[in-house]
Protein backbone atom coordinates (compact mmCIF):
# COMPACT_ATOMS: atom_id res chain seq x y z
CA UNK A 1 0.00 0.00 0.00
CA UNK A 2 0.97 3.76 -1.22
CA UNK A 3 2.85 5.14 2.27
CA UNK A 4 0.29 8.17 1.87
CA UNK A 5 -2.99 5.83 1.58
CA UNK A 6 -5.41 7.06 4.17
CA UNK A 7 -5.49 4.56 7.36
CA UNK A 8 -8.99 4.73 7.00
CA UNK A 9 -12.12 5.92 4.45
CA UNK A 10 -15.14 7.70 5.99
CA UNK A 11 -18.41 7.18 3.28
CA UNK A 12 -20.79 10.13 4.18
CA UNK A 13 -19.73 13.56 7.00
CA UNK A 14 -23.32 13.28 8.54
CA UNK A 15 -22.80 13.80 12.26
CA UNK A 16 -22.13 10.15 12.77
CA UNK A 17 -19.00 10.25 10.10
CA UNK A 18 -17.72 13.14 11.71
CA UNK A 19 -17.87 12.22 14.95
CA UNK A 20 -15.47 8.82 14.08
CA UNK A 21 -13.69 10.19 11.37
CA UNK A 22 -12.59 13.30 13.86
CA UNK A 23 -11.71 11.32 17.02
CA UNK A 24 -9.44 8.70 14.62
CA UNK A 25 -7.73 12.02 13.43
CA UNK A 26 -7.51 12.54 17.03
CA UNK A 27 -5.75 9.24 17.73
CA UNK A 28 -3.31 9.77 14.77
CA UNK A 29 -4.98 7.97 12.09
CA UNK A 30 -4.78 8.96 8.58
CA UNK A 31 -8.66 9.13 7.57
CA UNK A 32 -10.54 10.78 4.42
CA UNK A 33 -14.05 11.92 4.43
CA UNK A 34 -15.74 11.15 0.70
CA UNK A 35 -19.32 13.54 1.25
CA UNK A 36 -21.44 12.59 -2.37
CA UNK A 37 -22.88 16.90 -1.22
CA UNK A 38 -21.38 19.74 -1.95
CA UNK A 39 -22.59 20.71 1.78
CA UNK A 40 -21.22 18.64 5.14
CA UNK A 41 -23.52 17.50 7.39
CA UNK A 42 -25.61 14.54 6.10
CA UNK A 43 -29.12 15.29 7.82
CA UNK A 44 -27.54 18.07 9.84
CA UNK A 45 -27.02 19.51 7.41
CA UNK A 46 -27.98 23.44 6.66
CA UNK A 47 -28.94 25.28 3.40
CA UNK A 48 -28.95 29.22 1.92
CA UNK A 49 -31.84 30.14 -0.45
CA UNK A 50 -32.79 33.91 -0.47
CA UNK A 51 -30.59 35.25 2.42
CA UNK A 52 -32.57 32.47 4.58
CA UNK A 53 -30.64 29.71 6.44
CA UNK A 54 -32.37 26.80 7.29
CA UNK A 55 -31.94 23.18 9.12
CA UNK A 56 -32.21 20.24 6.82
CA UNK A 57 -32.82 18.16 10.24
CA UNK A 58 -32.38 18.77 13.51
CA UNK A 59 -33.23 21.79 15.17
CA UNK A 60 -33.44 20.78 19.14
CA UNK A 61 -30.33 20.66 20.93
CA UNK A 62 -29.12 19.95 24.45
CA UNK A 63 -26.29 20.33 26.45
CA UNK A 64 -24.05 21.34 24.13
CA UNK A 65 -21.97 23.39 26.55
CA UNK A 66 -22.59 23.11 29.76
CA UNK A 67 -19.70 21.79 31.78
CA UNK A 68 -22.18 18.98 33.52
CA UNK A 69 -23.66 17.86 30.06
CA UNK A 70 -23.28 14.58 29.33
CA UNK A 71 -24.46 14.70 25.10
CA UNK A 72 -22.21 12.54 23.44
CA UNK A 73 -21.32 15.17 21.02
CA UNK A 74 -19.88 17.42 23.54
CA UNK A 75 -17.57 15.11 24.89
CA UNK A 76 -16.20 14.61 20.97
CA UNK A 77 -15.91 18.30 20.80
CA UNK A 78 -14.47 18.73 24.04
CA UNK A 79 -11.46 16.54 22.67
CA UNK A 80 -11.00 17.80 19.52
CA UNK A 81 -10.15 20.91 21.27
CA UNK A 82 -13.20 22.50 19.59
CA UNK A 83 -16.24 25.03 21.21
CA UNK A 84 -19.24 26.48 19.64
CA UNK A 85 -21.43 29.43 20.62
CA UNK A 86 -24.95 28.62 22.08
CA UNK A 87 -28.14 30.48 22.87
CA UNK A 88 -29.99 29.10 25.77
CA UNK A 89 -33.91 29.39 26.02
CA UNK A 90 -36.79 28.40 28.28
CA UNK A 91 -39.48 27.27 27.86
CA UNK A 92 -37.84 24.16 25.73
CA UNK A 93 -41.25 24.38 23.76
CA UNK A 94 -45.33 24.55 23.57
CA UNK A 95 -47.79 21.65 22.79
CA UNK A 96 -50.61 21.83 20.85
CA UNK A 97 -53.32 19.55 21.79
CA UNK A 98 -57.17 20.20 20.16
CA UNK A 99 -57.67 20.41 24.11
CA UNK A 100 -55.38 22.92 24.99
CA UNK A 101 -51.68 24.47 24.54
CA UNK A 102 -48.83 24.31 27.31
CA UNK A 103 -45.38 25.14 27.61
CA UNK A 104 -42.82 22.65 28.24
CA UNK A 105 -40.25 23.59 30.52
CA UNK A 106 -36.81 22.38 31.39
CA UNK A 107 -37.25 22.25 34.97
CA UNK A 108 -39.28 19.15 35.94
CA UNK A 109 -41.44 20.94 38.72
CA UNK A 110 -42.56 23.58 36.48
CA UNK A 111 -43.44 21.76 33.84
CA UNK A 112 -45.39 19.09 36.16
CA UNK A 113 -47.19 22.65 36.96
CA UNK A 114 -48.48 22.66 33.97
CA UNK A 115 -49.41 19.36 33.48
CA UNK A 116 -51.55 20.00 36.83
CA UNK A 117 -53.25 22.39 35.62
CA UNK A 118 -54.98 20.08 32.99
CA UNK A 119 -54.99 16.98 35.44
CA UNK A 120 -53.83 17.19 38.97
CA UNK A 121 -53.79 13.38 39.43
CA UNK A 122 -51.74 12.73 35.89
CA UNK A 123 -49.14 15.32 37.27
CA UNK A 124 -48.72 13.57 40.19
CA UNK A 125 -47.92 10.05 38.22
CA UNK A 126 -46.15 11.73 35.86
CA UNK A 127 -43.38 12.72 38.67
CA UNK A 128 -43.47 9.23 39.82
CA UNK A 129 -43.00 7.97 35.87
CA UNK A 130 -39.84 10.44 35.73
CA UNK A 131 -38.65 9.48 39.46
CA UNK A 132 -38.42 5.80 38.24
CA UNK A 133 -36.06 6.69 35.26
CA UNK A 134 -34.72 9.79 36.41
CA UNK A 135 -32.90 6.94 39.17
CA UNK A 136 -31.68 4.91 35.82
CA UNK A 137 -30.09 8.23 34.40
CA UNK A 138 -28.35 8.76 37.80
CA UNK A 139 -26.72 5.29 37.25
CA UNK A 140 -25.70 6.01 33.62
CA UNK A 141 -24.38 9.37 34.14
CA UNK A 142 -20.93 8.53 35.55
CA UNK A 143 -19.74 6.76 32.30
CA UNK A 144 -18.90 8.87 29.84
CA UNK A 145 -20.00 7.83 26.17
CA UNK A 146 -16.47 8.87 25.30
CA UNK A 147 -14.93 6.14 27.30
CA UNK A 148 -16.97 3.71 25.80
CA UNK A 149 -16.15 1.24 22.55
CA UNK A 150 -18.14 -1.26 20.71
CA UNK A 151 -16.09 -4.66 21.19
CA UNK A 152 -15.60 -7.43 23.87
CA UNK A 153 -12.41 -4.50 25.63
CA UNK A 154 -15.42 -2.41 26.86
CA UNK A 155 -15.41 -5.27 29.66
CA UNK A 156 -11.99 -4.39 30.30
CA UNK A 157 -13.09 -0.28 30.30
CA UNK A 158 -15.71 -0.63 32.61
CA UNK A 159 -13.94 -2.75 35.14
CA UNK A 160 -11.05 -1.33 35.38
CA UNK A 161 -12.67 2.63 35.48
CA UNK A 162 -16.33 2.33 36.50
CA UNK A 163 -16.52 -1.07 38.65
CA UNK A 164 -18.34 1.77 41.46
CA UNK A 165 -20.80 3.04 38.72
CA UNK A 166 -21.77 0.00 37.36
CA UNK A 167 -22.95 -1.40 41.23
CA UNK A 168 -24.94 1.49 41.06
CA UNK A 169 -26.99 0.14 37.68
CA UNK A 170 -27.40 -3.00 39.43
CA UNK A 171 -30.68 -2.27 40.42
CA UNK A 172 -31.86 -1.07 37.32
CA UNK A 173 -30.61 -3.33 35.48
CA UNK A 174 -34.01 -4.73 34.34
CA UNK A 175 -35.17 -1.52 33.40
CA UNK A 176 -32.18 -1.11 31.05
CA UNK A 177 -34.04 -3.63 28.63
CA UNK A 178 -37.22 -2.20 29.39
CA UNK A 179 -39.83 -0.32 27.09
CA UNK A 180 -40.94 3.09 27.89
CA UNK A 181 -44.29 1.58 28.07
CA UNK A 182 -43.42 -1.00 30.51
CA UNK A 183 -42.62 2.03 33.08
CA UNK A 184 -45.67 3.90 32.13
CA UNK A 185 -47.76 1.25 32.71
CA UNK A 186 -46.42 0.42 36.22
CA UNK A 187 -47.21 4.24 37.74
CA UNK A 188 -49.14 6.35 35.00
CA UNK A 189 -53.17 5.43 34.58
CA UNK A 190 -54.46 8.58 33.48
CA UNK A 191 -55.03 8.93 29.43
CA UNK A 192 -54.01 12.29 29.07
CA UNK A 193 -50.63 11.43 30.47
CA UNK A 194 -50.43 8.86 28.79
CA UNK A 195 -50.71 10.29 25.46
CA UNK A 196 -48.61 12.80 26.31
CA UNK A 197 -46.00 10.21 27.51
CA UNK A 198 -46.30 8.77 24.04
CA UNK A 199 -46.05 11.63 21.92
CA UNK A 200 -42.47 12.69 23.98
CA UNK A 201 -41.44 9.36 22.85
CA UNK A 202 -42.98 9.84 19.54
CA UNK A 203 -40.53 12.72 19.11
CA UNK A 204 -37.37 10.97 20.03
CA UNK A 205 -37.10 8.08 18.42
CA UNK A 206 -40.21 7.98 16.38
CA UNK A 207 -41.83 5.03 18.36
CA UNK A 208 -44.40 5.13 20.96
CA UNK A 209 -43.79 4.68 24.60
CA UNK A 210 -43.84 0.22 24.22
CA UNK A 211 -41.42 1.01 21.59
CA UNK A 212 -38.87 2.83 23.10
CA UNK A 213 -36.01 1.64 25.23
CA UNK A 214 -36.09 3.03 28.80
CA UNK A 215 -32.89 4.53 28.31
CA UNK A 216 -33.95 7.10 25.59
CA UNK A 217 -36.09 8.28 27.69
CA UNK A 218 -33.67 8.60 30.74
CA UNK A 219 -31.35 10.07 29.06
CA UNK A 220 -33.46 12.91 27.89
CA UNK A 221 -35.44 13.68 30.84
CA UNK A 222 -31.79 13.66 32.65
CA UNK A 223 -30.28 15.86 30.08
CA UNK A 224 -32.98 18.79 29.63
CA UNK A 225 -33.26 19.23 33.52
CA UNK A 226 -29.95 19.04 34.37
CA UNK A 227 -27.59 20.29 30.89
CA UNK A 228 -30.64 22.89 29.82
CA UNK A 229 -32.01 23.41 26.09
CA UNK A 230 -29.21 25.59 23.81
CA UNK A 231 -29.45 27.04 20.11
CA UNK A 232 -26.26 26.59 18.12
CA UNK A 233 -25.51 30.25 16.68
CA UNK A 234 -25.64 29.83 13.25
CA UNK A 235 -27.69 27.02 13.31
CA UNK A 236 -26.83 23.00 12.66
CA UNK A 237 -23.92 24.13 10.29
CA UNK A 238 -22.25 25.43 13.67
CA UNK A 239 -21.95 21.79 14.64
CA UNK A 240 -21.08 20.31 11.61
CA UNK A 241 -18.50 23.28 10.76
CA UNK A 242 -16.84 22.57 14.15
CA UNK A 243 -16.70 18.77 13.41
CA UNK A 244 -14.93 19.67 10.35
CA UNK A 245 -12.42 21.92 12.02
CA UNK A 246 -11.62 19.30 14.28
CA UNK A 247 -11.21 16.93 11.36
CA UNK A 248 -8.95 19.15 9.75
CA UNK A 249 -6.82 20.20 12.84
CA UNK A 250 -6.02 16.72 13.59
CA UNK A 251 -4.77 16.01 9.88
CA UNK A 252 -7.83 14.61 8.70
CA UNK A 253 -9.51 15.66 5.53
CA UNK A 254 -12.81 16.32 3.98
CA UNK A 255 -13.51 15.91 0.29
CA UNK A 256 -16.88 17.42 -0.93
CA UNK A 257 -18.61 16.17 -4.07
CA UNK A 258 -16.90 12.73 -4.11
CA UNK A 259 -19.27 10.56 -4.45
CA UNK A 260 -18.20 6.40 -3.42
CA UNK A 261 -19.65 3.81 -5.99
CA UNK A 262 -18.93 0.87 -4.51
CA UNK A 263 -16.92 -0.12 -1.39
CA UNK A 264 -14.24 -2.80 -2.63
CA UNK A 265 -13.72 -6.08 -1.04
CA UNK A 266 -11.75 -8.67 -1.57
CA UNK A 267 -11.86 -12.35 -0.13
CA UNK A 268 -13.96 -10.93 2.84
CA UNK A 269 -11.82 -8.21 3.23
CA UNK A 270 -12.34 -4.26 2.49
CA UNK A 271 -9.59 -2.87 -0.02
CA UNK A 272 -11.29 0.56 -0.47
CA UNK A 273 -13.86 2.31 -2.18
CA UNK A 274 -14.11 3.13 -6.12
CA UNK A 275 -15.72 6.97 -6.54
CA UNK A 276 -17.76 7.53 -9.46
CA UNK A 277 -14.78 9.46 -11.00
CA UNK A 278 -13.71 6.01 -11.40
CA UNK A 279 -10.87 6.62 -9.17
CA UNK A 280 -9.88 4.10 -6.52
CA UNK A 281 -8.94 4.90 -3.02
CA UNK A 282 -6.98 2.21 -0.94
CA UNK A 283 -7.43 1.35 2.64
CA UNK A 284 -7.72 -1.20 5.12
CA UNK A 285 -10.81 0.09 7.12
CA UNK A 286 -13.72 1.70 5.61
CA UNK A 287 -16.24 3.14 7.39
CA UNK A 288 -20.09 3.71 6.25
CA UNK A 289 -21.98 6.75 7.11
CA UNK A 290 -25.13 5.55 4.97
CA UNK A 291 -27.62 3.76 5.96
CA UNK A 292 -27.82 0.25 6.59
CA UNK A 293 -30.29 -0.41 3.52
CA UNK A 294 -28.08 1.88 1.20
CA UNK A 295 -24.78 -0.03 2.40
CA UNK A 296 -25.57 -3.22 2.17
CA UNK A 297 -27.75 -2.89 -1.28
CA UNK A 298 -25.85 0.11 -2.96
CA UNK A 299 -22.58 0.44 -2.20
CA UNK A 300 -21.87 -3.43 -1.35
CA UNK A 301 -22.75 -6.29 -4.13
CA UNK A 302 -24.94 -9.02 -2.85
CA UNK A 303 -21.84 -11.62 -2.90
CA UNK A 304 -19.76 -9.24 -0.96
CA UNK A 305 -22.04 -10.65 2.16
CA UNK A 306 -23.39 -13.96 3.76
CA UNK A 307 -27.19 -14.58 2.41
CA UNK A 308 -28.82 -14.88 5.07
CA UNK A 309 -27.02 -11.69 7.22
CA UNK A 310 -28.06 -9.85 4.17
CA UNK A 311 -31.31 -10.60 3.93
CA UNK A 312 -32.20 -10.09 7.88
CA UNK A 313 -30.53 -6.66 7.74
CA UNK A 314 -32.25 -5.51 4.77
CA UNK A 315 -35.37 -6.71 6.25
CA UNK A 316 -35.09 -4.49 9.62
CA UNK A 317 -38.18 -1.65 9.88
CA UNK A 318 -37.83 1.60 8.85
CA UNK A 319 -39.30 5.13 10.27
CA UNK A 320 -41.26 6.33 7.88
CA UNK A 321 -40.21 9.88 6.06
CA UNK A 322 -41.07 13.29 6.11
CA UNK A 323 -43.07 15.93 4.56
CA UNK A 324 -41.13 19.44 5.08
CA UNK A 325 -42.53 22.80 5.03
CA UNK A 326 -39.89 25.51 4.52
CA UNK A 327 -40.92 28.96 4.68
CA UNK A 328 -39.18 32.58 4.93
CA UNK A 329 -41.51 34.66 6.16
CA UNK A 330 -42.26 38.42 7.34
CA UNK A 331 -41.61 39.11 11.12
CA UNK A 332 -44.10 42.27 11.97
CA UNK A 333 -46.14 42.09 14.84
CA UNK A 334 -44.51 38.69 15.88
CA UNK A 335 -42.91 40.18 19.12
CA UNK A 336 -43.93 37.32 21.50
CA UNK A 337 -43.25 34.34 19.08
CA UNK A 338 -41.02 31.53 20.87
CA UNK A 339 -38.89 28.79 18.43
CA UNK A 340 -40.57 25.47 19.27
CA UNK A 341 -43.47 23.55 18.75
CA UNK A 342 -45.26 20.44 18.35
CA UNK A 343 -49.03 20.61 16.99
CA UNK A 344 -51.72 17.34 17.21
CA UNK A 345 -54.60 18.25 15.11
CA UNK A 346 -56.54 15.36 16.30
CA UNK A 347 -56.81 13.48 19.90
CA UNK A 348 -59.02 10.75 18.38
CA UNK A 349 -56.42 9.95 15.91
CA UNK A 350 -52.98 7.83 16.56
CA UNK A 351 -49.95 10.46 16.91
CA UNK A 352 -48.00 8.44 14.65
CA UNK A 353 -50.65 8.98 11.83
CA UNK A 354 -49.02 10.72 8.99
CA UNK A 355 -49.73 14.74 9.46
CA UNK A 356 -51.43 14.45 12.92
CA UNK A 357 -48.37 15.54 14.27
CA UNK A 358 -46.44 17.81 13.09
CA UNK A 359 -43.42 19.52 14.45
CA UNK A 360 -42.21 22.83 14.24
CA UNK A 361 -39.41 25.32 14.34
CA UNK A 362 -38.40 28.83 14.54
CA UNK A 363 -34.61 29.10 15.17
CA UNK A 364 -34.60 32.61 14.26
CA UNK A 365 -36.24 33.33 17.62
CA UNK A 366 -33.23 33.24 18.65
CA UNK A 367 -30.46 33.53 15.91
CA UNK A 368 -31.43 36.91 14.13
CA UNK A 369 -28.51 36.06 11.62
CA UNK A 370 -30.92 32.90 9.84
CA UNK A 371 -33.40 35.40 8.07
CA UNK A 372 -33.13 38.94 6.18
CA UNK A 373 -33.97 41.58 9.20
CA UNK A 374 -37.77 41.93 9.84
CA UNK A 375 -37.96 37.97 8.48
CA UNK A 376 -38.24 34.72 10.35
CA UNK A 377 -37.24 31.62 9.11
CA UNK A 378 -40.21 28.56 9.62
CA UNK A 379 -39.01 24.96 9.37
CA UNK A 380 -42.29 22.18 9.75
CA UNK A 381 -42.47 18.52 9.41
CA UNK A 382 -44.69 15.81 9.50
CA UNK A 383 -44.23 11.65 9.03
CA UNK A 384 -45.28 10.58 5.23
CA UNK A 385 -44.90 7.22 3.92
CA UNK A 386 -42.13 6.84 0.83
CA UNK A 387 -44.55 4.26 -0.63
CA UNK A 388 -46.85 5.57 -3.82
CA UNK A 389 -44.10 9.57 -4.15
CA UNK A 390 -43.42 9.17 -7.84
CA UNK A 391 -42.59 12.73 -9.86
CA UNK A 392 -45.14 12.50 -12.28
CA UNK A 393 -48.06 14.89 -13.60
CA UNK A 394 -49.50 14.92 -9.99
CA UNK A 395 -46.22 15.17 -8.08
CA UNK A 396 -46.75 19.33 -7.25
CA UNK A 397 -50.54 19.31 -6.96
CA UNK A 398 -50.06 16.27 -4.46
CA UNK A 399 -47.17 17.99 -2.98
CA UNK A 400 -49.21 20.94 -1.99
CA UNK A 401 -52.20 18.92 -0.87
CA UNK A 402 -49.70 17.11 1.96
CA UNK A 403 -48.43 20.49 2.63
CA UNK A 404 -51.63 21.43 4.06
CA UNK A 405 -51.40 19.93 7.64
CA UNK A 406 -48.48 21.40 8.30
CA UNK A 407 -49.60 25.21 7.26
CA UNK A 408 -52.82 24.47 9.68
CA UNK A 409 -50.14 23.43 12.04
CA UNK A 410 -48.08 26.66 11.56
CA UNK A 411 -51.60 28.54 11.57
CA UNK A 412 -51.71 27.39 15.08
CA UNK A 413 -48.91 29.65 15.95
CA UNK A 414 -49.36 32.29 13.16
CA UNK A 415 -52.48 32.76 12.13
CA UNK A 416 -51.88 34.52 9.21
CA UNK A 417 -49.02 32.49 8.31
CA UNK A 418 -49.85 32.07 4.48
CA UNK A 419 -50.10 36.24 3.81
CA UNK A 420 -46.39 36.54 5.75
CA UNK A 421 -44.73 34.17 2.94
CA UNK A 422 -42.15 35.21 0.75
CA UNK A 423 -40.21 32.27 0.31
CA UNK A 424 -41.77 28.92 0.65
CA UNK A 425 -40.12 25.13 -0.02
CA UNK A 426 -41.84 21.75 -0.08
CA UNK A 427 -40.01 19.11 0.76
CA UNK A 428 -41.25 15.17 0.19
CA UNK A 429 -39.56 11.93 0.87
CA UNK A 430 -38.14 12.09 -2.85
CA UNK A 431 -36.81 15.23 -2.05
CA UNK A 432 -35.85 13.88 1.58
CA UNK A 433 -33.92 10.39 -0.32
CA UNK A 434 -32.40 12.89 -2.86
CA UNK A 435 -30.45 15.28 -1.23
CA UNK A 436 -29.83 13.25 1.76
CA UNK A 437 -29.29 9.90 0.14
CA UNK A 438 -31.32 7.64 2.41
CA UNK A 439 -33.16 4.52 1.57
CA UNK A 440 -37.24 6.08 0.93
CA UNK A 441 -35.83 9.03 2.94
CA UNK A 442 -35.76 7.43 6.05
CA UNK A 443 -34.26 8.44 9.53
CA UNK A 444 -33.25 5.18 10.55
CA UNK A 445 -34.60 1.64 11.64
CA UNK A 446 -37.94 1.55 13.62
CA UNK A 447 -36.56 -1.33 15.26
CA UNK A 448 -39.27 -1.62 18.61
CA UNK A 449 -38.01 -2.45 22.72
CA UNK A 450 -37.98 -6.13 22.95
CA UNK A 451 -38.53 -6.74 18.99
CA UNK A 452 -34.39 -6.84 18.58
CA UNK A 453 -31.16 -5.43 18.87
CA UNK A 454 -30.06 -2.20 16.75
CA UNK A 455 -27.48 -3.25 14.41
CA UNK A 456 -23.80 -3.03 15.36
CA UNK A 457 -20.86 -0.81 14.06
CA UNK A 458 -19.36 -4.24 13.20
CA UNK A 459 -20.20 -6.21 9.59
CA UNK A 460 -18.76 -9.16 8.92
CA UNK A 461 -16.87 -7.89 5.76
CA UNK A 462 -13.15 -7.81 8.33
CA UNK A 463 -12.10 -4.19 7.84
CA UNK A 464 -16.18 -2.91 6.78
CA UNK A 465 -17.86 -0.47 9.92
CA UNK A 466 -20.45 1.50 10.61
CA UNK A 467 -21.91 4.62 12.29
CA UNK A 468 -25.37 6.87 11.99
CA UNK A 469 -28.76 6.46 13.29
CA UNK A 470 -28.82 2.67 11.84
CA UNK A 471 -26.58 1.40 14.82
CA UNK A 472 -27.78 2.97 17.66
CA UNK A 473 -31.50 3.66 19.23
CA UNK A 474 -33.48 7.23 19.16
CA UNK A 475 -33.62 9.96 16.39
CA UNK A 476 -31.13 12.69 17.18
CA UNK A 477 -28.09 14.03 17.24
CA UNK A 478 -27.06 12.33 20.70
CA UNK A 479 -27.60 8.91 19.75
CA UNK A 480 -25.58 9.10 16.18
CA UNK A 481 -22.37 11.24 17.44
CA UNK A 482 -22.34 8.03 20.06
CA UNK A 483 -22.02 5.57 17.43
CA UNK A 484 -18.75 7.32 16.06
CA UNK A 485 -17.51 7.61 19.41
CA UNK A 486 -17.97 3.44 19.95
CA UNK A 487 -16.99 2.93 16.51
CA UNK A 488 -13.68 4.85 16.67
CA UNK A 489 -12.99 4.17 20.24
CA UNK A 490 -13.18 0.24 18.80
CA UNK A 491 -10.35 0.80 16.27
CA UNK A 492 -7.66 1.86 18.95
CA UNK A 493 -5.92 0.35 21.34
CA UNK A 494 -7.04 0.99 25.24
CA UNK A 495 -3.97 2.54 25.75
CA UNK A 496 -4.67 5.54 23.03
CA UNK A 497 -8.41 5.71 23.73
CA UNK A 498 -6.52 6.72 27.97
CA UNK A 499 -4.48 9.44 26.78
CA UNK A 500 -7.98 11.03 26.10
CA UNK A 501 -8.79 11.08 30.07
CA UNK A 502 -5.84 12.48 31.17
Amino acid sequence: MCPHSPDIIVIGSGIGGLCASALLARYGKRVIVCESHTIPGGAAHSFRRRGFEFDSGPSFYCGLTGTQSLNPLKQVLDSLGESIQVIPYDPLGHYHFPEGDFPVYSNAERYRQEIAKITTQGAKELQQFERRLLGLYEAMKDIPTLALRADWQVILVLLQRYLPSLAKMLPYLTLVQSSVGDVMDATVKDPWVRRLIDLECFLLSGLKAQGTIAPEVAFMLGERSRAGVEYPAGGSAAIVNALVRGLERWGGKLRLGCHVEQILVESGKVTGVRLRSGEILSAPIVISNATIWDTYNQLLRPEDLPTAYRQTALQTPAVESFMHLHLGIRAEGLDNLTGHHVVVHDSSEDISKPGNTCMISIPSVWDKNLAPEGHHVVHAYTLEPFAEWVRDDGYEAKKREKAESLYRAVEKIIPDIRGRVVLELIGTPLTHAHYLRRYQGTYGPAIAAGKGMFPSTHTPIQGLYRVGDSTMPGIGVPAVAASGILCANSLVSLSQMAELFK
